[in-house]
This record gives C-alpha cells, sequence and structure tokens, in this order.
C-alpha cells in the first residue's frame, strides 16, 4: 500500500508540470498574438499585404512553436528579434491628414505669473459631425488658479470611460485639457489597434463649452464632474505639469497606449509629479470606476454617501440646458458639491 506522503508529492510534482506547461504554452500564445497583431496593425502600406503577412507568420508560429522540433523555435526567435527591429523603426509623426478636431497642436509660453497658450479648441457644435471650426489664444495667471476639476465620460456603459480634468481660475473661464488619441481623417478610435501605434497622442487644451458640452450635448455621452480636494499650490504645480507635456508634445510627438500612455494613466502620473502620494491602483486601469477610487481616497467630497455624490454629479442636464450659454461652466457647477472650496 502506497503511503499518503509519497502520493502527495507526486500529485504536487504532476501539478508543478502541468503549471510549468500551461505557463510556457500562454507564453508562447502571447508572443505569437502580439506578434500577428503587431503585423497586421503595422505600417505596410495595403490593408490585403498586411492581413496577408500576418496570416503567413501566425502559420509560420504555430508550425515553429509547436509543431516543429528545437530548430523551428530558433527560427522564430530570429524572426521576432527582425520584427522588433522593424517596429522599432515606426515612429510618430505630427504630418498627417488630421481630423478638424485634433489638428492643430497646442503650445505654451510661460512668463513669471502669466501663461499664453495657443491652439485652445473653442468649437462651436451643431451636431456631432457639423461644427465651426475655431481656435483661440488663451492668457490666464497662475497667481489666479484656484482649483482641478476632475471629470469622467461614458460613451458606453461600463467600467471603461474617459477622463480629462479642467483648471479653475477666479478671474477667468476655466481650462479644460484632454488627453486623446489623434484620429486621422477617417478613423475612429479602436481599443485593440491603440496597442500598436495607430494613433498619436495629443492634449487637448479647449474651452468647457467645447471639451464638455461637445460630449454631453452632441456625442450622447455621460458626464460627471468631482472638485478635486486639493490646495492651490498643488493645482498650480499640477497646471505647469501639464504645460510641460504639452510643448514637449509639440516638439516630439508621441503613440498613444491604452494601458501605458492614455488619459488616466497620464492624469495619475502627472498627479504623483505634483505631489501626490499612492500606489497605482487597479481602478486606474478600469477607468470608469476612477470616482469610487477618488472618493474612497478622500480627494473628492465625502460627506455624501457616494451614490448620492455621483448621482449630484451627473452633469448632463445642466449642460445641455446651457449649451451655447456664456455662462455655461458656472451653470454646470451650480449645485455640486464642495465647488466653494
Amino acid at each position: 500500500m502506497t503511503s499518503p506522503a509519497p502520493q502527495r508529492r507526486g500529485r504536487l510534482a504532476a501539478l508543478l508540470r502541468w503549471s510549468r506547461a500551461l505557463l510556457w504554452f500562454l507564453i508562447r500564445a502571447l508572443v505569437l498574438l502580439w506578434s500577428t497583431l503587431a503585423i497586421h496593425y503595422s505600417n505596410l502600406p495595403w490593408p490585403w499585404a498586411r492581413t496577408a503577412a500576418a496570416g503567413v507568420f501566425l502559420v509560420f508560429g504555430v508550425w515553429a512553436l509547436w509543431l516543429a522540433p528545437r530548430r523551428g523555435r530558433w527560427l522564430f526567435a530570429a524572426a521576432f528579434a527582425a520584427l522588433l527591429v522593424w517596429w522599432s523603426t515606426i515612429q510618430p509623426s505630427q504630418e498627417r491628414n488630421w481630423r478638424p478636431e485634433v489638428a492643430v497642436l497646442p503650445r505654451a509660453v510661460i512668463d513669471g505669473d502669466r501663461v499664453r497658450l495657443t491652439g485652445v479648441r473653442d468649437f462651436t457644435y451643431r451636431s456631432r459631425h457639423d461644427f465651426t471650426v475655431r481656435y483661440v489664444d488663451r492668457e490666464v495667471e497662475l497667481s489666479h488658479l484656484v482649483a482641478v476639476d476632475f471629470f469622467v465620460s461614458f460613451w458606453m456603459p461600463g467600467p471603461i470611460g474617459h477622463t480629462f480634468v479642467s483648471f479653475v481660475f477666479d478671474n477667468a473661464p476655466p481650462l479644460s485639457i484632454s488627453i486623446e488619441t489623434r484620429p486621422e481623417v477617417g478613423e475612429t478610435f479602436a481599443p485593440v489597434a491603440s496597442l500598436f501605434k495607430q494613433f498619436e497622442l495629443i492634449y487637448v487644451v479647449g474651452s468647457e463649452p467645447d471639451v464638455v458640452g461637445s460630449r454631453t450635448s452632441h456625442r450622447g455621452e455621460e458626464v460627471f464632474l468631482y472638485r478635486i480636494l486639493t490646495d492651490r499650490e498643488t493645482a498650480r504645480r499640477l497646471f505647469l505639469v501639464y504645460l510641460d507635456r504639452i510643448n514637449q508634445l509639440a516638439d516630439h510627438p508621441e503613440w498613444y497606449h491604452l494601458l501605458s500612455n492614455n488619459c488616466t494613466i497620464n492624469i495619475i502620473r502627472y498627479a504623483n509629479a505634483a505631489g501626490r502620494h499612492g500606489r497605482l491602483d487597479w481602478r486606474h486601469v478600469l477607468n470608469g470606476l476612477i470616482d469610487r477610487y477618488l472618493y474612497a481616497t478622500g480627494r473628492i467630497d465625502t460627506s455624501l454617501p457616494f451614490a448620492e455624490l455621483r448621482q449630484r454629479s451627473h452633469i448632463n442636464r445642466a449642460a445641455r440646458a446651457a449649451d451655447g450659454a456664456a455662462d455655461f461652466s458656472d451653470r454646470i457647477r451650480a449645485g455640486l458639491p464642495a465647488m466653494d472650496r
């Protein structure tokens, strides 16, 4: 009769072998999947050529990694290395046929207390795709920056949304800054494609009737607005971080990346640079839940239960009623919690 101890050791050894085999399978599968998609979304000039090349690489990878002897794996390793070299040569550009909403990159000139911004978007919208293009210059003063407001916008129900901020001044209208993809004419956002160098990055600097109002009144998005509980000095440091990045991007284009160079991850990164203390949280990735994170960490008003705070922070009705009004920014904030802080 076999004793229990050897049986347990045997089961443990079998489990370890199975775990190693599963891990090795997953590593190979993920590398092959990434490689296939990278070719499919590459800079080859014709869609059919990209699809055909991706299909050929997928078949080759299955043969080399699972059907061939060890030599096949070495062939795959060489092909993967060549793919990485080619991939590294695909660089972002400022010279494309951009959609008008992202055609102009903003810039900032800082002169002591004064900041002059060019390329500030201030479109007038009649519908989502019918608008009057207008880019303007804005001048603001750091000493009059008094608050930072945080927006979460949803284009569909679920744990993913878009986040952006507005910097609030006591002597001028707020200034919104939204970190987005920079699509070309005919392009729309695609989550998987955004992982594979398909979209450049842009920081849209704009008026709230444009950046906020276009979402609430013309894109059909659900928008929530929260006042960030921070002191004025921290708000000004954060604004300067944004301005620095805006100028960097105007000089050196970057790729948008859904996981590493997106709206929320960059907001957290810049908040850290401005003095925030905190770890990376899973709600930074599932950013449709970011307001719950802000509430749990005390960065937005906690005097109300979260459900009530969120309900009161939903601004679509007020924004639609104020669409086109000169006091748009005041009206979307009327009655919201913590707006007097």
